[in-house]
């Protein structure tokens, strides 16, 4: 399992930089980690990064926003936090997202994981101080 540090806010840019490399390699993304450990804060820097200009914000209750990349792809970002019942995320057809070949960005992916594709790169973000946060990839 590899493991990226990021003691700062000003070294997110640079972390993120090497998370890319291994976002490409998958469409659905999944995000852990405990409230306030910067799962947005990472998916706002990956979008800005991949060429999104608009801002990024938790779609806690929209479920999912949609952005623009440089590429002109869609990206979807998910917040599952407030899903209480699996049969929610069938209403909205997340089949559709998740197998769009578009990437798909994913908070609190724990209330949907037998949903999550078998090639989902998760990531687990631990909180290890105010400032340092350390990304671990499987």
């Amino acid at each position: 399992m590899e493991a990226i540090t990021i003691k700062s806010l000003s070294a997110l840019e640079e972390a993120v930089e090497k998370l890319i490399k291994h976002i490409k390699e998958h469409k659905v993304v999944a995000f852990y980690g405990e409230m306030g450990a910067g799962k947005t804060t990472l998916i706002s820097e990956i979008c800005h990064q991949l060429g999104v200009g608009e801002r990024v914000c938790s779609p806690s209750f929209a479920i999912v926003n949609v952005y623009n990349s440089d590429e002109k792809r869609p990206i979807y970002h998910f917040d599952f936090y407030r899903i209480k019942k699996l049969e929610e995320v069938y209403d909205f057809g997340y089949h559709d997202y998740f197998y769009s070949n578009d990437l798909c960005l994913v908070e609190w992916p724990e209330m949907v994981e037998e949903l999550l594709p078998e090639h989902t790169l998760r990531l687990g973000i631990e909180v290890v101080d105010e400032y340092t946060r350390i990304v671990k990839m499987r």
